[in-house]
């Protein structure tokens, strides 16, 4: 049953494609976000059991590095079950009329055995039933946390998948407007205008046109998450429908929370309409025609007929109670005015209250002047804080807070919203109290916007009245923000349970962990921008990745004595035991291990680094084993490092074990490939073998500890 997919594999009965004996011939794929650690020690584990249990079993593994040992047609034809270990959406199309039993990849580590019990009762797919194997995380027995905790896991993965798709949306688009205006416009008394005839207002189009497909981005990809592809086009169209409000007769759209809503009504929708039965003649077209044109029309006509009027209605009143303000205290409308604008950032209220400091410019420029100052604060204060403690953002946050200051200083609100509808809970209300404050200040201070439009740049091209206070105005709300959303993200990982509202990309919801953040998080967390899916070409990147682990020479047969893993561990970069008791202490030890190599240009980057990916979830994998890892120029060449602890330090495993076998794996930014992520494949394998740990745990010195190591390849 071994396909030609199959990779070489190494020493050791586990390392083979297919376990055997005379029982049941069973499938596995197991996936997690990041397809590092998690992906192949569930493989590992599966593999382990099944031949301890007298079944056949061959197990594809979804990870970075692409996939490998793919399940072929005759694999599928002939198995009597199916068993998907993942947090991340699995192809199941392959498996129709085949007994599928989908759970969270951190089951397939730490029970292996009773998915392989259940895999025989498991319901029979038939293709029409499909929620993502991201959705079905935690699903098998034991499942801890009840159902609600698992909804909100999904819930969550399903609003970071839109996320992800809609960053760069926002960063082309509002990059492309903000340069544009810099360039090509003039200050007039409708804003900042741009010559129809220039250049730069075709510039600006193609930006509008990025900033106007946000919206649909993240509303589609929501309901992709949910319901795989039949979801996208209801969740694209449903989310075009929320951005233009002329459609419910809104002088407004509903912004990003609307999308939100369309997005998940969507998804759900999609799934309720799967479940249907429909004659076997029908079940060809429901994917690709009845069900994207039944709920399409279902969820368009339900939004600009039910919601789209409340919504209407809303922006119309609350424009009548803002005029009714405008004799009211200058410094309580600027605070009132600086909640709005930063609520919704391109919503129904963020447009009332632009929309009411626009037309009263001629006559009373100090209420423009109140939201002229709060309209950068979001963008702003969300890239500042990116900046003060970038270990609590991943690598595709960071560089967003970078667009967003730009895009801030243009008066582009809009900057923002990947951060607010990631984090909802925390970056709303800190963007709105910074805003309420730069409101206030401008307020106080009788400052002056004689354009319709926001920002810096209108003081810069001498728009503002005023200008050292408007100044004042935005750097302390900006402060604000970014001071509150450090803060409240701090204390949202201190709770730990609470933190799924935290985490920069989605976690595993296993039976031993719901979704959660900081150090909390079990599984590997998403690199945003990857998606959901984003496997589904690997079949082909799978052969390459075989073929490049292949050509790596094994360990037994041709190491260098003193060196193993490809010379990336030495005698230089083994420590017999860390003095560390705390898992920070450990990674700064870790890291000076290293540098003892050679490799290490700037230890106190690596440090940082290595901190940055464990706030995106510990690298704790449980079994008593941690492999904090980094990618970042501060190293010159791939390195690895290992150090034993006697008395164990709490990294946040799974599995709740103290981490007394830590490695370290640090590879430059620009090293050819993904050498780490198949460092770490093969660790994550071979450590999943209860023998080969107690060996390396007892090993009496360095040279043994080399000695053991040097199998893993």
């Amino acid at each position: 049953m071994t396909s030609p997919a199959d990779p070489p594999n190494g020493a050791g009965a586990s390392d083979s494609a297919e376990t055997g004996g005379p029982g049941l011939r069973l499938l596995a794929v197991t996936a997690c976000p990041t397809g590092i650690a998690h992906t192949y020690m569930a493989a590992e584990k599966l593999a382990q059991a099944a031949e301890a249990l007298g079944h056949r079993m061959k197990v594809e593994t979804q990870g970075s590095i692409g996939a490998e040992n793919v399940l072929s047609d005759n694999d599928v034809s002939e198995a009597d079950g199916i068993i998907i270990a993942a947090d991340k959406d699995v192809d199941r199309s392959r498996f129709v009329g085949k007994k599928v039993l989908v759970v969270g990849v951190a089951e397939g580590i730490h029970h292996p055995e009773r998915l392989i019990e259940q895999v025989s009762d498991a319901p029979v797919y038939e293709g029409h039933e499909g929620v993502s194997a991201a959705s079905g995380a935690g699903a098998g027995a034991g499942a801890g946390g009840g159902g609600g905790r698992k909804g909100r896991g999904v819930t969550y993965k399903a609003l970071m998948n839109g996320v992800s798709y809609m960053i760069p949306f926002v960063v082309v688009g509002g990059l492309l407007i903000a340069v544009s205006l810099a360039l090509g416009g003039d200050t007039t008394s409708k804003g900042i205008v741009i010559p129809d005839d220039s250049f730069w207002k075709t510039v600006n189009d193609i930006g509008t046109i990025g900033f106007q497909l946000m919206i649909p981005a993240l509303s589609g990809y929501i309901a992709y998450a949910i319901a795989d592809r039949p979801g996208l086009v209801p969740g694209m169209v449903g989310g075009w429908i929320a951005a233009h409000g002329e459609l419910y007769d809104s002088e407004a759209g509903a912004g990003f929370i609307g999308a939100i809503v369309t997005g998940f009504l969507a998804g759900y929708l999609v799934q309720g309409i799967k479940k249907v039965r429909v004659p076997k003649f029908v079940q060809p077209i429901m994917p690709i025609i009845v069900i994207p044109i039944v709920a399409t029309s279902v969820l368009g006509l339900f939004f600009i007929y039910v919601l789209g009027r409340p919504i209407a209605w809303v922006f119309e009143n609350l424009t009548d109670w803002l005029g009714g303000l405008t004799g009211t205290s200058a410094a309580l409308l600027g605070i009132i005015l600086g909640l709005m604008i930063a609520f919704d950032m391109g919503g129904p209220v963020n447009k009332t209250a632009f929309l009411f400091g626009a037309g009263l410019v001629s006559k009373n420029p100090e209420v423009m002047g109140a939201c002229a100052a709060a309209i950068p604060v979001p963008p702003l204060g969300q890239g500042l804080a990116t900046l003060i403690r970038r270990r609590m953002f991943d690598g595709q946050e960071r560089e967003t807070g970078l667009a967003a200051l730009f895009m801030g200083f243009f008066g582009i609100t809009e900057g923002a919203i990947p951060f607010a509808a990631a984090r909802p809970a925390l970056v709303i209300p800190a963007n709105m109290l910074g805003g309420a404050v730069a409101g206030a200040i401008a307020g106080l201070a009788a400052v002056e916007d004689s354009v319709p439009h926001g920002g810096p740049i209108v003081a810069v091209l001498g728009a503002v009245n005023g200008v050292p206070m408007f100044f004042v105005a935005v750097v302390v709300g900006t402060a604000v923000t970014a001071v509150a959303t450090v803060g409240l993200m701090s204390m949202g990982a201190a709770r730990g349970s609470g933190g799924a509202v935290l985490a920069s990309a989605p976690a595993s919801a296993s039976a031993s962990a719901p979704a959660s953040a900081g150090a909390s998080v079990v599984a590997e967390p998403v690199l945003v921008g990857g998606g959901v899916g984003s496997a589904g070409s690997a079949g082909s990147a799978g052969g390459a990745s075989a073929a490049s682990a292949s050509a790596a020479p094994a360990a037994g047969a041709g190491s260098v004595e003193g060196q193993v893993l490809s010379g990336y561990l030495t005698e230089q970069t083994v420590k017999e035991q860390l003095s560390a008791g705390r898992k920070d202490d450990a990674i700064r030890e870790m890291a000076e291990l290293l540098a003892a190599s050679g490799k290490v240009a700037d230890a106190t980057e690596l440090v940082r680094v290595a901190f940055a990916r464990e706030d995106q979830g510990t690298t704790g994998l449980g079994e008593e084993i941690a492999i904090p890892h980094a990618k970042t120029d501060a190293v010159t060449a791939p390195v690895v490092g290992f150090a034993r602890s006697a008395e164990g330090i709490e990294w946040g495993a799974p599995d709740g074990t103290k981490a007394r076998l830590v490695f370290m794996i640090a590879v430059p930014e620009t090293a050819a490939g993904d050498e780490h992520l198949r460092i770490l494949a093969l660790l994550s394998r071979k450590l999943m073998v209860p023998e080969f740990r107690e060996r390396l745990a007892g090993a009496a010195d360095v040279g043994a500890i080399l000695g053991v190591l040097g199998e893993i390849e």
